[in-house]
């Protein structure tokens, strides 16, 4: 069965949305429920593809874990029957990998199958590997990774580079590591501050929430908690974007501001203007859509970076967005080298897109969309895709609608109660 959206362009997106739960902090938290033998429940879980897959994952070890249809999860992890991870399901995401610090730490083994997810560019697992031998784990690559180890021990450890998810198991394996594991060079991103906070209400003592060097004071165990996964930073810069190129009216409710300081910042250089009501965002209709210049009159950069730059999440949101405002600026993706290639989709729409090599693309605008045909290639594309189907003149058809799902809670509903005409096609 294969489903796709009809987008039929041209309306404007009116009315009030809240975002869903960040997948980023829920993939985790999910993992970090194997560290306890008692009850943990989650809730605001989005009801996403991704989140579906790690369940079946973590179910597959043994693990009672249940979604229930108010975005809960509860997790009893008492029963771990194997450490061995499926194949098949570890190849639909990347998050599966996340799985190594727990079960290291937990049972001392687990066998972890190469990693999925989007095709975006070379993902190393170098860091991961670096992080678990420093704290004492015996690693065999092959075809994917045996990991092993006597018991973990707390350490020093300099990631070689800031990864989110490198950072992610390095802390969790440390929670219950023997001493003081100070990571250096850490991810701080709101989702790796989010796990890192419930980790502490597990009973863990991890300290410099936020910075780039974390502190884990290693516990003996942990226990049983609950949290609610806070609202997906991503989405709503997305919905931002939406309503901008469609000269759209939206309030966006129950965000977290202080999450998105460098997607306002950098949409105003492109001539959207947020206006923030305490935890609300207000997108206000007739936004310029003018590309702001740097000094002298110099063509300006839009570029990702670590936490606090520029989400890599947001660059192929950003750049649909440029295609529509007057003026030119220079696109540079910096971490995955084949995330840019999806601008010929763009190109195909009316875009005018130069692209310069696999990292950087030269946008002029503004271009008059028009339908077309498209195919998804991974979650973020796919939802730039989106927003200019939603902004083009005619009907676009987006195919392979299951990369968008696996990263945005039913959007085709989100959109369609603010205005937008988009349908869902089963064949």
């Amino acid at each position: 069965m294969m489903e796709e959206f009809v987008i039929e362009g041209g309306h404007p997106l009116e009315g009030t949305v809240v975002p869903s739960g960040n997948k980023n902090a829920a993939l985790p938290m999910l993992a970090a429920a194997l560290l306890t033998d008692q009850r943990v429940v989650l809730r605001n879980v989005p009801q996403i593809e991704d989140i579906r897959t790690m369940v079946e994952i973590i179910a597959a070890l043994g693990v009672d874990i249940q979604e229930t249809a108010d975005h809960e999860v509860i997790v009893d992890a008492r029963n771990v029957r194997t450490t061995d991870l499926d194949p098949e399901l570890c190849k639909r995401i990347r998050a599966s990998i996340l799985l190594a610090g727990p079960l290291l730490a937990r049972c001392g083994q687990i066998k972890l199958p190469p990693p999925g997810g989007d095709v975006i560019g070379r993902r190393r697992v170098d860091t991961h590997v670096m992080a678990l031998r420093t704290l004492g784990a015996e690693i065999d690559i092959d075809y994917g990774y045996t990991m092993r180890t006597n018991g973990l021990k707390g350490q020093e450890i300099f990631l070689d580079e800031a990864s989110v998810t490198g950072t992610e198991n390095a802390l969790m394996a440390a929670c219950t590591a023997a001493g003081r594991t100070v990571i250096k060079n850490a991810a701080s991103e709101p989702h790796v501050q989010e796990l890192a906070l419930f980790l502490n209400k597990l009973g863990a003592r991890i300290s410099n929430i936020g910075t780039n060097t974390l502190t884990v004071d290693g516990v003996d165990r942990l226990h049983g908690g609950e949290h609610e996964v806070g609202p997906d930073h991503i989405e709503i810069g997305s919905l931002i974007g939406a309503a901008a190129v469609t000269n759209g009216e939206i309030l966006i409710k129950e965000t977290v501001p202080a999450h998105l300081q460098m997607t306002l910042l950098t949409f105003k250089r492109l001539g959207i203007e947020v206006e923030i009501r305490g935890q609300d965002f207000h997108v206000p209709r007739g936004q310029s859509l003018k590309i702001v210049a740097d000094a002298h009159g110099v063509i300006p950069t839009i570029d990702d970076a670590p936490w606090p730059g520029f989400p890599a999440d947001l660059m192929s949101i950003a750049t649909v967005v440029a295609t529509r405002c007057e003026g030119t600026i220079l696109m540079f993706e910096k971490m995955y080298e084949s995330r840019m290639f999806f601008v010929d989709k763009l190109c195909s729409m009316g875009a005018h897109i130069i692209l310069c090599d696999p990292h950087r693309a030269i946008v002029t605008g503004p271009a008059e969309l028009h339908g077309e045909t498209l195919t998804s290639p991974d979650i973020r594309a796919g939802m730039a895709m989106l927003i200019a189907a939603l902004c083009a003149e005619g009907t676009s058809t987006i195919k392979n609608i299951a990369q968008i799902d696996r990263g945005y809670e039913r959007i085709d509903d989100k959109l369609r109660s603010l205005g937008a005409r988009i349908k869902r096609v089963t064949h």
